[in-house]
């Protein structure tokens, strides 16, 4: 089944809930500050596991101290769906643990 895109209004509604998640053209997007290369490094190993889990991905760029995701479903046609909602909040829930601010 593919998943339906989101209305505007679930997506704004939706990132109320997610601090520091936005939309920057079709895609939903976060960057984390950390304290060092190596946090951030950890928190991309972590990012990568969470992924694979639920079976969806971001791009996953990974800055000296920073770490930027951004994401869309490209079987609803580059649309945001429930399924880049997911994923954001797996990863706003983890992040704190690795020290992103």
């Amino acid at each position: 089944m593919t998943p339906e895109p989101l209305s505007q209004k679930e997506i704004e509604d939706r990132l109320a809930e997610l601090p520091g998640w936005s939309v920057d053209g079709d895609r939903l997007t976060r960057s984390y500050r950390l304290g060092s290369h190596f946090a951030a490094a950890g928190l991309v190993v972590h990012i990568a596991r969470t992924q694979e889990e639920l079976g969806h991905h971001s791009d996953l760029t990974l800055g000296y101290n920073t770490v930027t995701l951004a994401v869309n479903t490209h079987s609803a046609g580059g649309a945001i769906t429930d399924l880049d909602f997911r994923l954001a909040r797996r990863v706003q829930d983890l992040a704190p643990a690795h020290g992103a601010g």
